[in-house]
């Protein structure tokens, strides 16, 4: 090729450059992706004039944030629930449901797999010297009918606003998560602990980020749950206490109003009622075919070190 036939590029003309390159990729999805990205990465270039110094300041940070990410660690998914990116990606997936059913919520950094299976009334909770709680409720279809067998996964803070994994990545050592299934009417009892708001971890680059941004890095507290039943969609959620200051700023942008749940003491209906308690009823989705490859936003920081 002759130095006349090399095409002369412009800020403006390698975009369609690039774009021309990646016009014949197979994978109809991945050129659909790929191509809104390269498109918008450009133009976000373009409108902010980015310089050399601070692309490179880019580049750094974000090799900052993978060399953070370990097993125990993923710093990846706490990047994409400070921007809102991990919820934003929740809102649309809700519009896909074949039913308007209980909302989804972000799973988090500190989700497990293969967390320790507990009996109805179970308490989940190593130290209870705060004091205990009783969760309760049930799970049905949109109908209203009670979901019987539907496992419910549970991970939450300790009373300290630590989860278990950032004090003992041993998987051996899990605390404060579990599995319990409803019965046969549909209904789920858990014991465990009231938990409290608490900061991201601040200590890496994506909490570096926060506080030039002048945040306070705070999420209120909540518990999170991940619902499964045959034949249903799976739901990642998250209940919210009422009551806590960060339901309306919550840094990763996780809280709803139909996911805030009041505890209040010795309710006569509780299965517990001695206990201070919370009721929550859920409703799942049936399941559609897209439903099996949508996936989740997020996964045990185990995995995806392995991936």
């Amino acid at each position: 090729m002759s130095s006349s036939e090399i095409p002369e590029l412009d800020a403006e003309t390698v975009t369609v450059a690039v774009l021309a390159q990646m016009a014949y990729t197979p994978d109809t999805r991945l050129k659909e992706v790929m191509t809104a990205a390269v498109k918008h990465l450009h133009a976000f270039a373009r409108e902010v004039n980015l310089t050399p110094a601070e692309w490179l300041k880019a580049v750094e940070f974000f090799t900052k944030v993978g060399q953070t990410c370990t097993p125990d660690r993923q710093e990846f998914i706490l990047l994409s629930d400070t921007v809102g990116l991990s919820a934003l990606v929740h809102f649309m997936h809700d519009k896909t449901a074949l039913e308007d059913a209980t909302h989804s919520s972000l799973l988090g950094p500190f989700f497990r797999e293969n967390a320790p299976r507990f009996n109805a009334g179970d308490q989940i909770a190593r130290d209870t010297s705060d004091g205990e709680v009783a969760l309760w409720g049930r799970v049905t279809n949109t109908d209203g009918q009670p979901l019987s067998g539907a496992e419910i996964g549970i991970w939450q803070t300790a009373s300290n606003g630590l989860y278990d994994i950032q004090e003992d990545p041993n998987p051996d050592n899990m605390d404060c998560r579990g599995i319990f299934t409803t019965d046969a009417n549909g209904n789920y009892l858990i014991r465990t602990v009231k938990p409290v708001g608490y900061s991201i971890p601040m200590d890496g680059p994506v909490g570096a980020l926060v506080r030039r941004q002048n945040r306070h890095g705070m999420r209120p507290a909540h518990i999170h749950m991940l619902i499964n039943a045959s034949g249903y969609r799976e739901l990642v959620t998250a209940l919210y206490i009422k009551g806590d200051p960060h339901l309306s700023d919550d840094t990763v942008f996780g809280t709803s109003g139909e996911l805030v749940a009041n505890v209040t003491d010795h309710d006569p209906e509780c299965p517990l009622p001695n206990l201070p308690s919370s009721r929550f009823d859920f409703t799942l989705s049936r399941e559609s075919e897209a439903d099996r490859m949508l996936g989740r936003v997020g996964a045990d920081p185990a995995a995806i070190a392995q991936a």
